[in-house]
């Protein structure tokens, strides 16, 4: 295993919804704890815990049967859904490059004996194991996703936003949106109403973790000086039908 060319899988990776029953080698599981321990997380301050389990730990309402789970649970604090999905989504595109399939299961919760072992509240799980389907797209068209227009206030750093645009959501809302200038793009989430909120607002900003993670990952790939700061301009923060979550700066 160990690839670590992760970057071009954003142009191929899918969520893998059928599985082979045989589990991973000790040895596949051992790179992918590895591999936890080294992925950087948005937010520092904030207490997670990654904890590899099998299948029988886990209770699913989608018939999705895969022979791992990773359990993700965190300190409740400002931003620490959209920081499990800027996590999740760098071991997402590690295992598209290691042959191995992976789905995030917004509807599976532990068992009750492991829920009393994890340190912090339970947030989400994520299946994996090998594919029993294509692992990977065969071009871009198999992306059933919005324009850059419809994601975007301009054609500015195209580049950047395409790498955005094809990034994973729940139930493929694609919750983001974007403002760009020559030097910053702010980033949003798309307002949802309180009916819809109920339902879909944690997994929305576990989304925008996963969008940010594509683009950073893009900006890092291309060699881009960038930094991530929050705008205290209201011009800026207030965005009609949209939640302010970051701007990313480029040093050009």
């Amino acid at each position: 295993m160990i690839q670590t060319d992760n970057y071009n899988m954003i142009f191929k990776r899918k969520s893998i919804r059928k599985y082979k029953a045989e589990g991973l080698s000790p040895e596949q599981l051992k790179d992918i704890e590895t591999f936890l321990a080294t992925i950087d997380p948005l937010y520092p301050d904030i207490k997670i815990e990654l904890k590899l389990v099998d299948a029988s730990e886990i209770n699913n309402l989608l018939p999705i049967k895969a022979p791992h789970y990773l359990v993700v649970s965190s300190e409740n604090k400002e931003g620490h859904f959209v920081n499990i999905g800027y996590i999740l989504q760098k071991l997402d595109l590690f295992l598209s490059a290691n042959g191995i399939g992976g789905c995030y299961v917004g509807m599976a919760k532990p068992s009750k004996s492991l829920d009393t072992l994890l340190l912090h509240p339970f947030i989400i799980a994520y299946a994996f194991g090998m594919p029993d389907e294509p692992l990977h797209r065969q071009n871009l068209e198999e992306f059933k996703r919005k324009t850059l227009s419809e994601i975007s206030s301009s054609s500015l750093h195209s580049d950047l936003l395409e790498v955005a645009r094809l990034a994973p959501s729940a139930t493929n809302s694609q919750p983001w949106s974007f403002v760009s200038t020559q030097s910053e793009v702010h980033i949003y989430r798309i307002k949802r109403n309180v009916i819809s909120a109920m339902v879909y607002d944690k997994m929305n900003q576990i989304d925008m973790g996963i969008v940010l993670r594509h683009m950073t990952e893009y900006l890092i790939h291309n060699n881009f000086d960038f930094t991530l700061t929050n705008s205290t301009d209201l011009s800026v923060t207030e965005q009609k039908g949209c939640l302010y979550l970051t701007t990313l700066t480029l040093t050009l």
